[in-house]
């Protein structure tokens, strides 16, 4: 069963400088128990899809249903069925964890005791108990992350949209946040994942559509979409510039190598994995060619944007968030 269906779905930012088109025709289906990642470099058009499926916006063009209720017409009904946790924590810094938890649950209209409860519960599940009583303003950026995933799931969502939940986390909390998503899925779970980060999407959704100017371009598991652009290749930066020609020749006699000679680097497709690196190694040694760096490298976030959009992932367009800000009406505050 999907529990998101998105059909041809339109948003334009409209300025007196220009119009941004931040939703180009999105068609999007998320299936109950699954995780899909909506993977784009900023400006993309991830957050305003979010805004669009989570009621905050109305898209100008096409529909969408959150578990077949229509997100213009029911608003308030897919509000009860839903968990959103934003790019920046949506906390009161000047409130304790525990009182932005009580808050949020008198929000979703839980009575005074089981909102206590529920933000005792959260509180605990989310490593922050000892931290309860503490002002929000004293947490780090990780506490934050999780507080404010606490307080999405305070209502008890069937469906939970993260719109780039470890943007701005150091490495230990990013990986922190990870397990906490990850123990969302194994409860049963529906999430919309957005980020900018292949790895993540890798590490946390079943599937993964790639979003560039407003569009869908790809869809797929991250294996199948580095798969697209030629997944695993050796690198070879050789020390004599002078020997790359007979370098590429050894590693691939078929031609295939290419050849940056500014950087001296040479990379063929390795559709042998680390057998096929032993042997490139073992050739350039045997004809006594010195390398400087070798490797058995698997397609990065920016070799998977090349390939598809033409553009590097940090290269984007203007951001959605850049123009015109536009109410739930559509109209331009």
């Amino acid at each position: 069963m999907a529990v998101i269906e998105a059909e041809g779905l339109v948003k334009v930012y409209r300025s007196r400088k220009s119009d941004v088109r931040a939703l180009d025709g999105v068609d999007l289906d998320v299936q109950e128990g699954t995780v899909l990642g909506l993977l784009g470099p900023n400006g993309a058009g991830k957050t305003t899809a979010v805004r669009v499926l989570t009621t905050l916006l109305r898209a100008d063009e096409g529909r969408a249903t959150i578990a077949g209720l229509d997100v213009a017409r029911d608003a308030q009904a897919v509000r009860r069925l839903i968990g959103l946790s934003g790019q920046y924590a949506a906390i009161d810094e000047n409130l304790t964890g525990r009182e932005n938890l009580w808050m949020f649950g008198r929000l979703y209209q839980l009575g005074t005791h089981d909102a206590k409860e529920r933000a005792t519960e959260l509180l605990t599940r989310f490593d922050l108990e000892k931290a309860a009583d503490r002002v929000a303003k004293t947490y780090s950026g990780g506490m934050r992350r999780r507080l404010d995933l606490a307080a999405a799931l305070i209502g008890r969502p069937k469906l939970l949209f993260l719109d780039e939940p470890t943007t701005g986390l150091d490495p230990r909390s990013r990986l922190g946040m990870w397990d906490v998503i990850r123990t969302q899925v194994r409860e049963g779970a529906t999430l919309l994942l957005t980020t900018q980060y292949l790895e993540e999407a890798d590490a946390l959704a079943d599937e993964i559509a790639v979003v560039d100017q407003g569009k869908i371009i790809a869809r797929g598991t991250a294996d199948e979409l580095k798969t697209q652009v030629g997944g695993e290749r050796i690198e070879v930066v050789v020390h004599d510039r002078d020997l790359l020609e007979r370098a590429a020749q050894l590693i691939a006699p078929d031609g295939s190598a290419s050849i940056d000679e500014h950087t001296r680097r040479l990379t063929v497709a390795a559709e042998g994995g680390a057998q096929q690196l032993v042997d490139v190694v073992l050739r350039l040694g045997e004809e006594q060619i010195r390398v400087d760096d070798v490797g058995l490298r698997r397609p990065t976030l920016d070799d998977v944007f090349l390939a598809l959009t033409g553009h590097a992932a940090e290269t984007a367009p203007e951001s959605e968030e850049t123009a015109a800000p536009t109410t739930a009406e559509g109209e331009s505050a």
